[in-house]
């Protein structure tokens, strides 16, 4: 197996998915207002009065007459801003001015302004605690609208730390990653929120888990995008979900014909099989010369679906060879699986595990599987996955993830899929597999 290549080389073998690969999150204008800290007198303690400077205080002053002026006129205005900015001393002065500066900065429509505003503001130490986490969104919210994306990042973190919840801020972190290009920082944040939602026993946003398949994709990082579309496979389970996990997984890895077949079977139990090419690879994989039962029932159910047509050569001739071998196929089972229990030939037991499993005969294909474990030269991580398919059909749910854990190497990634897959199956006979009743049913 080739990994890390999604069939660049070869125009035409790159899998469809379902997920909209689009761009993420859109940060919208969000109608915040820092309150305008007018100097008033009030009843308060003197340990509570604000501590202006006296020289601060007529800078700040002059600015005001012109900010409430019928026409402002704002270069004036910047003029005597900067000149309050270099009289300003303790964190009160730095507060009011901070907050005078937000507004000339949104009426005249100055994000620089309103930046350095808010900045100010929270900077100074007197922000009040009910306020902090608006007033830090919004300054991270200011800094992402100019591509400031380490400075929106900090503020936005800030925003989240004092409670604040509103507009997505968790995933706002993670578009400042991918916007700058650190996508495995920000996908490996987002893994991190999943998790710990998910850790709490709350529900994952699914933007979240499509933004992350999105990203992961289309930067060509395998890992993250199968963890991803697994992921989202598991916690909002469609045909559409699993089509992707699997189609995706497909693109990533050239999988060969044997590894093939199974992640098509998984495809096919999770009623994910959604285009020709599904069941072409599927039906070509499975091969009616070894499974003719499978290739029928594959073949039948793509004709059915409308995803094949009867006219095509390869489709017509599959299903054609299919039923001429099934008879004498199925009448050499209780030999294949006598010379299989009594002997010790491993390609006779997993001849046998094979066959039984294509006819839905699953407890027999265990009983083989199992088996051909115990046999020098076997292929562990193949029969190991087989063995996990043959206890899912039989409703042994948690014995067939435990076997799929196990599997290690080139067919890992195939064997986590189909331990996601049965830790969503409920029912003992969820998991049935189709192939004997429509392979024997005409």
């Amino acid at each position: 197996m080739r990994s890390n290549a999604r069939h660049n080389a070869r125009p035409g073998r790159s899998l469809a998915l379902a997920i909209a690969l689009m761009c993420g999150t859109a940060i919208g204008a969000t109608a915040f207002e820092a309150p305008a800290y007018a100097q008033k007198k009030d009843k308060k303690k003197k340990a509570d009065k604000p501590d202006y400077s006296k020289d601060f205080i007529e800078a700040y002053q002059a600015a005001d007459e012109l900010v409430k002026a019928e026409t402002p006129d704002y270069a004036a205005i910047k003029v005597k801003l900067d000149e309050a900015t270099a009289l300003a001393k303790t964190p009160d002065d730095n507060f009011v001015l901070g907050n005078m500066t937000y507004i000339v900065g949104r009426n005249s429509q100055d994000i620089g302004l309103q930046r350095a505003g808010v900045g100010r503001m929270l900077d100074s130490g007197k922000t009040p605690e009910a306020n902090l986490g608006q007033y830090s969104f919004l300054a991270g919210q200011l800094a992402y609208q100019e591509q400031d994306w380490a400075e929106a990042r900090k503020r936005v973190q800030e925003a989240i730390a004092a409670g604040y919840t509103d507009n997505d801020p968790q995933a706002i972190v993670a578009e400042t990653y991918f916007n700058e290009g650190s996508n495995a920082e920000g996908l490996a944040y987002l893994k991190g929120i999943i998790d710990a939602r998910a850790g709490a026993g709350l529900a994952v946003d699914e933007s979240w888990l499509r933004r992350g398949i999105t990203v992961a994709y289309q930067n060509d990082l395998a890992e993250q995008a199968i963890g991803f579309a697994g992921m989202y496979a598991s916690m909002y389970p469609s045909t559409d979900s699993w089509g992707d996990a699997i189609a995706i997984q497909r693109n990533f890895y050239d999988y060969d014909q044997q590894a093939t077949l199974d992640i098509l079977r998984l495809a096919r139990r999770a009623e994910a099989l959604r285009t020709e090419r599904d069941y072409v690879d599927y039906i070509d994989a499975a091969d009616f010369r070894r499974l003719p039962g499978e290739v029928k029932a594959v073949a039948d159910a793509g004709l059915a679906k409308g995803l094949l047509q009867s006219s095509d050569v390869f489709v017509n001739e599959a299903r054609s060879g299919a039923n001429s071998r099934i008879q004498a196929d199925q009448a050499e089972l209780p030999s294949l699986e006598r010379d299989a229990r009594n002997g010790s030939s491993l390609p006779t037991v997993m001849a046998a595990g094979d066959a039984f499993l294509s006819y839905g005969q699953a407890a027999k294909a265990e009983e083989f599987y199992a088996k051909a474990l115990t046999l020098p030269g076997v292929d562990t991580p193949r029969i190991m996955t087989r063995l996990g398919i043959a206890q899912l059909d039989q409703g042994k749910t948690a014995e067939a993830a435990a076997t799929f854990e196990k599997v290690q190497g080139a067919r890992q990634a195939i064997a986590r899929l189909w331990a996601l897959y049965a830790g969503q199956q409920g029912a003992p006979a969820a998991a049935a597999a189709p192939a004997a009743e429509e392979a024997t049913g005409g």
